[in-house]
C-alpha cells in the first residue's frame, strides 16, 4: 500500500474514531492495516466491544450487514459497494419462505455467509467454526433446513448424524478445490498436514488431516510442532500465517483458490470511503430485527 494512503487513512480514522476490521481473506495489505483481522462473526464482535463510532468493514456485503445488525448504533462502511459474495446470492429469501411451505415443521439454520434478507426468514445462525454445536442444540424431533451452503451442510450431517434438507448453494472458490490438489500437494509435501475449510467439497475434507474455519486453521498452524502445511482455503489466509509464524512453511491447496470480491478492497478505497463515508450498510427496522433473532440465539448458545 501506498506510505502516503496508509498515513492519510491513519490519521483520518483517528479523527473520525473509527476502526478497521478485515477479513483473514483480504489482501496482505488491507490486512496489515486493520485494527483486527479475523472470521467475519469474531470480527463483528470485536467491533462491538470497542468504543469506535464508525467501522470500515474490509470484506464482502454479508459481513457488512452482520455488523451493522450487531452494532447498529455504529456506522458501518463498505469501502467498495460491489464485494458481493455469490454463496450468499444463491439464497433469497423468496425461495427461502417457499421452501418452508414445503417442510412448515422445519427449523432453518442459516450459514452466517447469508444476506440479512435470509437471515430474516432463519430460527438461527451458524459459523463454519459452530454449526456443528447449533444443530447438536436443536430438538430431534425437528427435521432442520441448512442454508445455503450444502458442502458445510453436509460436513455437518456427518459429525452429528442428523440428516437435514440441504440447500444447494456453495462457495465457488472453495469448490475450485479438487481433491487432485490435495493429492498432488501430498505427493510433493508428504510431511505435511493438510487442513481445509468445511466450504470444500465432501471429497476434500475427507482427504484432509483437519477440518475447520479460518479461525479454527489459523490457531491449528499456530499451536502445531508440525513444520509444513497444506492449507484448503482462500488463499488470503497465507498473508497472516506466515507472517505470524515466520518458521513454518504453509502451502495453497490451489492457486485458482481466489475470491475476487474479497480482493476489490484496496488502501485507495479506503481512504475514499473514510473520506466521504460511503458505502454505508442501511437495514429497515423491521428486517434489522428480524434479521438479528438468529444471530442472537446463536451468540446465547
Amino acid at each position: 500500500m501506498n506510505k502516503k494512503i496508509e498515513n492519510e487513512i491513519k490519521i483520518l480514522k483517528k479523527e473520525k474514531n473509527a476502526i478497521i476490521l478485515a477479513h483473514s481473506y483480504q489482501r496482505g495489505d488491507v490486512q496489515d492495516i486493520a485494527d483486527f483481522v479475523g472470521d467475519s462473526l469474531g470480527l463483528c464482535i470485536k467491533a462491538s466491544q470497542t468504543d469506535a463510532d464508525i467501522i470500515i468493514f474490509c470484506g464482502v456485503h454479508f459481513m457488512a450487514e452482520s455488523a451493522k445488525l450487531i452494532n447498529p448504533q455504529k456506522t458501518v462502511l463498505l469501502p467498495d459497494s460491489r464485494s458481493g459474495c455469490a454463496m450468499a446470492n444463491m439464497a433469497t429469501g423468496k425461495a427461502v419462505r417457499a421452501l418452508k411451505r414445503e417442510n412448515p415443521e422445519a427449523l432453518v439454520v442459516c450459514y452466517v455467509n447469508s444476506t440479512a434478507e435470509v437471515k430474516g426468514e432463519s430460527d438461527i445462525c451458524c459459523t463454519s467454526s459452530n454449526a456443528v454445536s447449533v444443530v447438536n442444540s436443536l430438538p430431534e424431533n425437528k427435521p432442520i433446513i441448512f442454508l445455503p451452503d450444502q458442502h458445510l451442510g453436509r460436513y455437518v450431517e456427518n459429525q452429528t448424524g442428523r440428516k437435514m434438507i440441504l440447500w444447494p448453494g456453495h462457495c465457488p472458490t472453495h469448490q475450485s478445490i479438487l481433491p487432485e490438489d490435495i493429492r498432488m500437494c501430498r505427493e510433493q509435501n508428504p510431511d505435511a498436514c493438510v487442513l481445509v475449510h468445511p466450504e470444500c467439497s465432501e471429497e476434500v475434507t475427507n482427504m484432509a488431516d483437519a477440518v475447520g474455519s479460518t479461525g479454527f486453521i489459523y490457531d491449528y498452524c499456530s499451536r502445531s510442532d508440525v513444520k509444513i502445511f497444506i492449507i484448503g482455503t482462500e488463499i488470503g489466509i497465507l498473508h497472516r500465517l506466515r507472517r505470524n509464524n515466520p518458521d513454518k512453511v504453509f502451502i495453497p491447496a490451489s492457486e485458482n483458490a481466489v475470491c475476487p470480491d474479497m480482493k476489490l478492497i484496496s488502501g485507495e478505497n479506503i481512504l475514499r470511503s473514510l473520506t466521504n463515508m460511503e458505502t454505508q450498510i442501511r437495514i429497515n427496522g423491521d428486517l434489522a430485527k428480524r434479521a438479528y433473532e438468529p444471530i442472537r440465539r446463536m451468540m446465547e448458545l
